[in-house]
């Protein structure tokens, strides 16, 4: 008797809840007409129950094929995250159910990877989870300041304005990247096509002249004679400096990630190169001065705003440099007394910073000063690609045209001789 009470006082098991799959069927409308499409449930079964729901008759359900290589997702992009917000902020705003609103962006987004996040956040959501929970749950893609900023915005019962600062902050901080990365594209496509260019003819060219100087017979020009000795190298040994040259960008790439003494002086001699030096620099300012306005215009206390705007520098310059001001702050001093004992933030940022605490509008005038560097950012590269382009042609011009003159000087000789 003990041993069947205890049995049946033992609780049952949960079914584990099914994963949702993505479904394709077809089916007939209540017109009559054959209509066909895509949906993501748990089961065959759930599918056709809510289609019924619609009022289709399902004639045919099946899992949909994954592709032959790989998964066929594709990355989640910073751009991914910002048409979201702002998809989420504008149906929030017109008044859309926070849920059924995760619903319609998730379902309509091309990305398949981050319709399958969206639509997790939603179940997070409908089970009672707060959205910056459900949020934090992917810190790689939502980070500790739009977790602050959505949390603020549940407490105060205005997630509505607060995601329409996330979403004008993330389409800020999204084109000042893109800027950057074009800025940093063209030295890098330079140098790329450079040395292709260069590999091309030491590996295909060169041979060819060797073969007709050997006919010759006669002594080569000291010039000529070293082209010809590093077409030699390139072609007997391509493989190992192909595998040098991975092993080294896989080796860099890896320390890069893990030291951080290594990050500090690669991203304080980046911004000591010359032009591009002045671009990060001035991108730096300007994210730092954007991702503060927008959280203490949120009401998030400056100094835990300073925290999270340490990390969203995109400098670990000015990252540390933040979190020695946010000390500082924390002690009882003002930000712009803590500003000047940097040497990173020009004057005018100072003078605006001054004049926002003492005005109270510190989020006006540092959003004013965001601006202003955003513009500058855009100026600077669109300066650099005119610079670029002629430096181009020169870098270029200057490889292929002394290997060409290095190849031509045995006949200029033996046409002087003869």
């Amino acid at each position: 008797m003990a041993l069947a009470a205890a049995t049946k006082a033992k609780p049952k098991a949960k079914p584990k809840a099914e994963k949702a799959k993505v479904y394709t069927w077809e089916g007939m409308d209540r017109k009559g007409s054959r209509i066909k499409g895509e949906s993501r449930a748990a089961n065959i079964n759930a599918v056709r129950a809510d289609l019924r729901r619609q009022g289709v008759n399902p004639t045919k359900v099946k899992t949909k094929p994954q592709p032959l290589f790989g998964s066929g997702k594709k990355k989640i992009t910073g751009q991914d995250l910002s048409v979201f917000t702002r998809q989420l902020a504008t149906m929030m705003t017109a008044g859309v159910p926070l849920v059924q609103a995760f619903d319609i962006v998730g379902r309509g987004h091309d990305n398949p990877s981050m319709q399958d996040m969206i639509l997790a956040i939603k179940q997070d959501i409908e089970s009672g989870t707060g959205v910056s929970v459900a949020l934090s749950k992917y810190p790689v893609h939502f980070d500790d300041l739009v977790c602050s900023l959505v949390a603020a915005g549940e407490q105060a019962g205005v997630l509505d304005v607060l995601l329409d600062k996330i979403a004008t902050y993330k389409e800020k901080t999204e084109s000042i990247k893109g800027k950057i990365k074009k800025a940093l594209f063209y030295p890098a496509a330079v140098i790329a096509v450079a040395i292709i260019v260069t590999v091309v003819i030491l590996l295909f060219v060169i041979p060819q002249f060797k073969d007709l100087f050997q006919s010759f017979g006669a002594d080569l020009p000291a010039f000529t004679l070293m082209v010809i000795g590093l077409s030699d190298i390139v072609r007997e040994w391509w493989w190992a400096m192909l595998l040098g040259i991975a092993g080294t960008v896989y080796g860099f790439t890896y320390i890069y990630k893990r030291s951080r003494k290594l990050r500090q002086v690669i991203d304080r001699a980046s911004l000591k190169i010359p032009v591009i030096g002045g671009i990060l620099n001035k991108a730096a300012l300007a994210r730092f001065a954007r991702t503060l306005s927008t959280m203490f215009a949120a009401g998030v206390p400056l100094v835990e705003a300073l925290q999270s705007v340490s990390g969203a520098t995109g400098n670990i310059v000015y990252q540390d440099a933040v979190l020695k001001m946010r000390e500082e702050v924390a002690t009882g001093q003002s930000l712009q007394l803590a500003m000047r004992q940097r040497d990173l933030f020009p004057h005018m940022v100072i003078q605006m910073t001054a004049i926002g605490e003492e005005s109270g509008a510190l989020d006006d005038m540092l959003g004013k000063v965001a601006d202003f560097y955003e513009e500058q950012v855009d100026n600077a590269v669109d300066s650099l690609s005119s610079l670029l382009e002629p430096l181009i042609m020169v870098v270029i011009g200057g490889l292929v045209g002394s290997l060409v003159v290095a190849m031509y000087l045995p006949i200029f000789k033996l046409a002087a001789v003869v």
